[in-house]
């Protein structure tokens, strides 16, 4: 398989977190001949209606590399100079699918096997691909996770704690805004607080961090508004509760709190001959690998240009991914048969 090209194909196909099917359908094509031609199975793990995981299997899988299909919006597509990629997706994470891809196609074709692939959707959101996955576990010991940390292997990440903010006010002529109470006003007095709130730090991690990712609310500007609404994310540096407290403190019941999503921190080991590094974001992991095996977290990429309108990987990286992959699965199967051999 031509990695570039493979690379290319990925990125042009939009699959924004919901709509990722048209992605995982030329996965699923790309791996089926890959599973015929080496004795393999490849197969499409439902998550609900029109969206579905891509598990594909050599014997029985020790190593599993894994990474998700969907992207965060606004879709657009390749475009490419001598040095990059670009286009949603090409380091977050279609590139590193493209490596993986090639990686085990290079490992089956040295007649390596007992391996697996798991591409999930929904990670950008809600990691709905991982929970399902996570029920569904296909007996793999060793879980080389991709994210963009620049070939680096990821010792510590950052935990995530998102809450939903909603504030009800009452409908008045803006002309007369003593008859009636902005709901904007209450929500923009929680979030003044809850930006100045002390949050804790780690020596490893460095700070907690906010983010207020999406204020809607109000009708008319006319209007006193009835509702409005916030979304909010701490990126956690240890344990959830400090910061559940404080925001539950700053908020004193004047708005609506709903806790949408938690992630823990998470510690990861480290494999002879790879630098190391530590990365801010959150992953599907702590879903994955209690069913999945030891995780690892690494791929090309780098998370500055994640999420931007400047995404882009480097093509010198996507080639150095394959045989860091690849050097990382034989390495993780001669250390599952040594340990098995002494058990014996």
């Amino acid at each position: 398989m031509d990695l570039f090209e493979l690379t290319r194909a990925l990125v042009d196909i939009e699959s924004v977190t919901n709509n990722e099917a048209i992605a995982g359908e030329f996965l699923f094509g790309q791996l089926s001949p890959l599973a015929a031609k080496y004795g393999g199975h490849v197969e499409r793990m439902p998550v609900e209606a029109r969206r579905f995981n891509v598990f594909a299997s050599w014997g029985q899988p020790v190593v599993t590399l894994s990474t998700h299909m969907d992207t965060v919006p606004p879709f657009f597509p390749l475009s490419e100079d001598d040095e990059f990629l670009w286009g949603r997706g090409a380091c977050d994470a279609k590139g590193i699918i493209a490596a993986m891809i090639c990686a085990v196609d290079k490992l089956l074709a040295e007649g390596v096997s007992n391996l697996g692939l798991l591409f999930v959707v929904g990670e950008e959101r809600n990691s709905a691909g991982a929970r399902v996955a996570a029920k569904t576990p296909r007996g793999s010991r060793y879980l080389i996770d991709g994210e963009p940390t620049e070939n680096k292997l990821c010792l510590a990440s950052k935990g995530a704690l998102r809450f939903e903010l909603v504030a009800n006010g009452q409908l008045a002529h803006s002309g007369y805004p003593e008859l009636g109470r902005s709901a904007i006003d209450a929500l923009l007095d929680v979030l003044q607080d809850i930006r100045h709130l002390a949050l804790p730090t780690d020596s490893l991690l460095g700070k907690s961090t906010l983010n207020i990712g999406t204020i809607s609310g109000g009708r008319a500007p006319n209007v006193v508004a009835d509702g409005a609404h916030a979304e909010i994310m701490f990126r956690l540096v240890g344990d959830a509760s400090p910061v559940r407290e404080v925001v539950h403190e700053a908020v004193a019941g004047r708005v609506e709190v709903r806790e949408v999503l938690y992630t823990p921190v998470f510690h990861f080991s480290a494999l002879n001959g790879l630098p190391t590094s530590v990365v801010s974001f959150t992953t599907d992991v702590p879903t994955l690998h209690e069913t999945w095996g030891t995780p690892f977290l690494i791929g090309p990429g780098s998370i500055h240009v994640a999420h931007t309108a400047e995404e882009r990987i480097a093509k010198r990286e996507l080639v150095e991914a394959v045989p860091i992959y690849v050097g990382m699965v034989k390495q993780l199967l001669a250390s599952h048969a040594e340990m098995a051999g002494k058990s014996q």
